[in-house]
């Protein structure tokens, strides 16, 4: 008891914790988001991992396979940077933001509930590629320790850029309805520009792979296909090497530029609402 008499506030972390299992629950409640969220990339992985085939690369690997192993930072991407773009959008259209701000709740606690949602999801969203993908294209799972270390730390950097960049854009958006399109054309066409779609991404013409080599998802899906590949699949990268320290680089590179979004243009409320 303090000493007017009053019991403490919990601090951030458990109410961010207690906030976060009723985004998860609201989430899965809503099955238009489930259906939208799981089933996007895995129907893109499938329906294009079957017009590729079986058609073997120069290394002995399917063209499904490569597509599949890239398609995981499709799946990251649709958890985090267009899921939180648009339910954050959401949040401030409705006046949820405006009226949480007005309570005692600590700001960081509705930010700790996003992460519980994002990381519940994206783990359900990458176990369902991967069972997928094992499943209709042969895939397999990393067989040394090293690669499911570098699978955790490019997932991990992956997942928190693009979060980061989810919630900055959030703001860009004038309503819960625009955010779907100012979210979802930039993750469309960064998975054509990356090499997610196309295989080997040396097919693309240079001036795309230039571009892509930008943004974090090329980096993502290149990470990826090192941990899912065997390694004389590096020769097909544009640089001829996996460039695992490039990768590092500059998805901490997008971390830092993420926040600096987030924390320059977040908004708790409308534009309208002053």
């Amino acid at each position: 008891m303090t000493a007017a008499g009053l019991a403490p506030l919990p601090s951030a972390l458990p109410l961010g914790l207690a906030r976060g299992a009723l985004e998860v629950k609201r989430f899965f409640r809503s099955r238009e988001a489930v259906v939208f969220t799981f089933s996007l990339p895995t129907v893109l992985m499938v329906l294009l991992g079957s017009v590729f085939g079986d058609h073997g690369e120069p290394a002995g690997v399917t063209s499904s396979q490569v597509l599949a192993a890239g398609m995981i930072a499709a799946g990251i991407m649709s958890t985090t940077f267009v899921s939180l773009g648009t339910d954050i959008a959401g949040d401030r259209d409705d006046g949820t933001l405006k009226r949480l701000r007005g309570t005692p709740m600590p700001a960081a606690a509705y930010f700790i509930g996003k992460i519980v949602l994002v990381a519940v999801t994206t783990v359900a969203q990458i176990a369902l590629m991967l069972a997928v993908a094992m499943a209709l294209f042969g895939l397999t799972l990393p067989a040394t320790v090293g690669d499911w270390l570098t699978f955790g730390w490019v997932f991990a950097l992956g997942v928190t850029s693009c979060s980061l960049l989810g919630i900055a854009i959030s703001s860009t958006a004038r309503n819960a309805r625009s955010a779907n399109a100012i979210t979802q054309i930039p993750y469309l066409a960064l998975q054509f520009v990356s090499g997610v779609f196309v295989t080997p991404i040396t097919a693309l013409p240079d001036g795309l792979v230039t571009t892509a080599s930008f943004f974090p998802v090329k980096w993502m899906a290149q990470g990826f296909r090192s941990v899912f590949l065997p390694d004389s699949m590096a020769a097909y990268e544009p640089a001829g090497t996996w460039e695992l320290d490039r990768v590092a680089l500059v998805l901490g590179a997008w971390c830092v530029i993420g926040l600096v979004l987030c924390l320059t243009t977040f908004r708790w409320r409308r534009g309208q609402d002053g």
